[in-house]
Order: structure tokens, then C-alpha cells, then sequence
């Protein structure tokens, strides 16, 4: 669990009140006395922050600084230095401590530090995992993300629908990403140097339709929302799909099509064509229990890309993210991370639905649900830590995970 602290001090005395302190507020503590008890504990994963004293016999607080740095770089090291020992303090940050503390400790101000320390843990260690599944999982893993029962089945249809050479019809609410599925479908399809066409559908011509085929060959042709695809290119596209080719047909669209052909507005015959393999993408406010992975992933990118420390994401900023509806989806969370990651805050975003839909204390349960699993996973499947930080009572907050099926132990590494 990443609520883990590494308290070392070489005064059992001192060791105690602060580790009494730290437990008192949900946090796990481990205590060591010197530096060679506390360097077994420093690994790349370790799943917390260190809290150290600077001076002890032996090897002291920078020599400990040094070893983490050495075993990971972005372990955060909060020192505690004597009163009035300014200097020290400020080598310490130096070299790379994220803060210091003087002894005494005030509590309030520990467990701030302390929070901000675990704060930056948890988004490292976040990363990290972001990153590897990158690295050693598919398309659909990697680019795909949530952790909901309907996130896995998007990405097992988009899985299936590559093992074949099909015609695919990509469904989605406006900012979905139909085209992002689209293009983990052709990377899953086979060699990714293929070609990869993408095309709007409105205006499209039949020679820019004739243009993006020669393109493709080989690869995949994405038309964008095919439902705008005007008439007679329609005609040409139900002709080229009946020719045998070398390429691979796949439509976007948010528009109901089945109701489109049945008013007279799309070729029946195309449809049918084109719906022999059908890949849904669920709308944000089906998955809301998604919402805080994908917008700490997205403010991560944002503030990467614009060179600025990722803010804290706090209990507040994530209940008002699960309280809207999230009419845009993806693009608008994705709006609303780059703003946030700005210091623009929340202020901005699209007004919660008008009720249509979920009724209210469905709503209320999705977000109280996501809520329960959010701090669960950030204490790895602790109940009383979780508990204490949503100010719940241990009883309240059982009977709450009663009532939404969740069990602890399913976020316990």
C-alpha cells in the first residue's frame, strides 16, 4: 500500500510519538533505528515515503538521502532536522530531500508534509505502472484505459474484432474516440508500418473516397463518422467493399444507423455491410468507477507536455469529476485535465446533466461507489485507512461496501 512510512531515528522516544502519530491518521509505519536497519527497507517500488532524522551515530540522514537516491531517485525523503538548524536543513534540500522538518514536530504540519510526500509517491508509482503496461502489453492495454467490467469488454471486442479481416462498425457517443479505438484495432490487426487512412465522412468526395482505398492498401481505411457520408459516395463505397481488395474497411459513428437506413438516410445495403462486426464504446457516465484513473493519467500527460509538476488531485476535485455526466467524454475529461493541470481548477467544466437518464440516487450511487474503490485502491485494500480518509465510521463504511458488492481484498497487491 502506498500509505507507508519509513520512520528512522536513532531515539526510541522520538521513534515512538512519531510513529503513534502517523498510525493515529491511517498510515502504516515501519521503524528503524539507524541507517543499516532502515537501507534494507529502500527498493525502486517501495510503496511509500521516509521520514528520517539527520543526525545519528554512524552513518546519518544524508547517507540514507544518498542510498535512496541511488535505489530510486524519486522516493521521497522528508529530514528532520534540530531546532534552529537551518544550514543542515538546507543541504539537505540541496541534495535532494523533498522537505525538511524541525524537531519538534508540530503534528498538523508532519502530516501535511507527509501527505504531499505520498501525494508525489502515488503518482510516480502510478506512472510507473502506466508506463510498463505500455511496454509489455498490447494496444488495447496500453491505450485503452480503465479498470470497469465495460473498459475490459471494450477492449476484449476490440480484440476479437482484430483476429478477423471484417468489416467494423466503431459506436460512440461525440468524444468517445472512435478513431483512437480504430487505430488500436489496426495495431492489433497485424504489422503496425501498414497503412492507416483516416478520412471524414462529410463532404468526402468519390475520388477522395477512390484515393483513400489506393492509401490503404495493405492497411486499414477509418471513415469518420460514415453516417454523414453523402449518397452517392455511399453507393461507390457498397461497390468497392463487394470488390475483392487487399484492405480493411472500418466506420465511425455516433449516429444511430440502424434508425438512419429505416428513415431513408443511409444505404440499407451498406449498413448491413458494414454492421457485420459491431465494437460499442461505452459513454463516461456508464463507467464513472474509470473517471479518476483516466483524469490522473490525462493531468500526468498535460503537465508533462507543458513542463509543469502535476497538482494534487484531491477527495473535492475528484467528486465533482464523478458528479457530471460527461456529455463530451473523453475529449471533454481530457479538456478539463488540461485545464486543471493549468491551475484553472474544475470551475470550467460542463454543467451536470439535467437529470435525463439515471435518476438522482442512481447517480449518487455511482459516484459514492467509485469514491469507496478510489480510496481503497490508494491504501491497497485497506479498510480502516480508507475508511479514516472518507471520515467514515469503520461500520458505515462495511455496510457501504455491502451494498456495492466490493470486497477490500480485490485491491490488495
Amino acid at each position: 500500500m502506498t500509505q507507508t512510512v519509513l520512520l528512522v531515528d536513532d531515539d526510541m522516544m522520538v521513534r515512538e510519538a512519531l510513529g503513534q502519530t502517523l498510525e493515529l491518521n491511517g498510515l502504516t509505519v515501519i521503524s528503524a533505528g539507524s541507517y543499516v536497519e532502515a537501507k534494507d527497507h529502500l527498493r525502486a517500488d517501495f510503496p511509500g515515503v521516509v521520514l528520517s532524522d539527520i543526525r545519528m551515530p554512524g552513518k546519518d540522514g544524508f547517507a540514507l538521502l544518498q542510498q535512496a537516491q541511488a535505489v530510486d531517485p524519486e522516493l521521497p525523503i522528508i529530514l528532520l532536522t534540530g531546532e534552529g538548524d537551518i544550514p543542515t536543513a538546507v543541504r539537505g534540500m540541496t541534495e535532494g530531500a523533498f522537505d525538511f522538518l524541525e524537531k519538534p514536530c508540530n503534528p498538523n504540519t508532519l502530516l501535511s508534509v507527509i501527505g504531499r510526500a505520498i501525494h508525489t509517491r502515488i503518482l510516480v508509482l502510478e506512472n510507473r505502472a502506466l508506463r510498463t503496461k505500455a511496454q509489455t502489453g498490447d494496444a488495447a492495454a496500453r491505450l485503452l484505459i480503465g479498470e470497469s467490467a465495460l473498459a475490459e469488454e471494450l477492449r476484449a471486442q476490440v480484440r476479437s474484432a482484430a483476429a478477423t479481416k471484417a468489416e467494423v462498425l466503431i459506436c460512440g457517443e461525440p468524444g468517445s474516440g472512435t478513431s483512437k479505438v480504430c487505430e488500436v484495432l489496426h495495431l492489433l490487426s497485424g504489422d503496425a508500418t501498414r497503412p492507416f487512412v483516416k478520412l471524414a465522412a462529410a463532404g468526402l468526395s468519390a475520388a477522395d473516397l477512390l484515393s483513400g482505398v489506393d492509401r490503404a492498401e495493405g492497411g486499414t481505411l477509418f471513415l469518420d463518422e460514415v453516417g454523414a457520408l453523402d449518397a452517392g459516395v455511399q453507393y461507390r463505397l457498397l461497390d468497392l467493399l463487394e470488390q475483392p481488395g487487399n484492405w480493411r474497411m472500418v466506420a465511425g459513428s455516433y449516429r444511430d444507423l440502424e434508425a438512419e437506413h429505416r428513415a431513408g438516410r443511409f444505404n440499407a445495403d451498406l449498413y448491413y455491410k458494414l454492421d457485420l462486426f459491431r465494437i460499442r464504446i461505452p459513454a463516461l457516465r456508464e463507467r464513472k468507477e474509470d473517471i479518476p484513473l483516466l483524469f490522473r493519467h490525462y493531468v500526468s500527460i498535460s503537465s508533462e507536455q507543458a513542463a509543469l509538476t502535476p497538482p494534487e488531485i484531491g477527495q473535492d476535485a475528484i467528486a465533482q469529476l464523478m458528479a457530471r455526466d460527461w456529455p463530451g467524454n473523453a475529449r471533454a475529461l481530457m479538456n478539463a485535465a488540461m485545464r486543471f493541470s493549468m491551475g484553472l481548477g474544475l470551475d470550467q467544466m460542463d454543467a451536470p446533466s439535467d437529470g435525463e437518464g439515471l435518476g438522482l440516487s442512481e447517480q449518487l450511487a455511482q459516484v459514492e461507489r467509485s469514491l469507496l474503490m478510489d480510496a481503497l485502491k490508494r491504501h491497497g485494500g485497506g479498510a480502516t485507512a480508507a475508511a479514516k480518509e472518507l471520515k467514515l465510521p469503520r461500520k458505515t463504511f462495511y455496510d457501504k461496501l455491502a451494498r456495492h458488492g466490493i470486497r477490500p481484498e480485490a485491491f490488495r497487491a
